[in-house]
């Protein structure tokens, strides 16, 4: 069953590569989208990656909460489901 992360404090040059390159030291991707602005399609600062498996997704939790990349500290923790 895959597990789905948030990730916030995204610079706004990340891009889905980018976002999937960082998690996939830490697993098998499934999905990683930045959420970009409807109107001018620009990021808004934050995306989802899917893991495969939730060990993996727990350890890329554990190891990239907090970790500087680009100049932001990354906020990464489980995403909650819409309600």
């Amino acid at each position: 069953m895959s597990t789905n992360i948030y990730v916030g404090n995204l610079a706004f040059s990340t891009n889905n590569a980018d976002l999937e390159a960082l998690f996939a030291e830490h697993g098998e991707v499934t999905r990683a989208q930045v959420i970009t602005d409807r109107d001018t399609g620009r990021s808004r600062g934050f995306g989802f990656v899917e893991m495969a498996s939730s060990d993996e997704a727990n350890t890329a939790i554990r190891s990239l909460n907090g970790r500087n990349v680009d100049g932001r500290d990354l906020k990464v923790n489980q995403a909650k489901e819409r309600s």
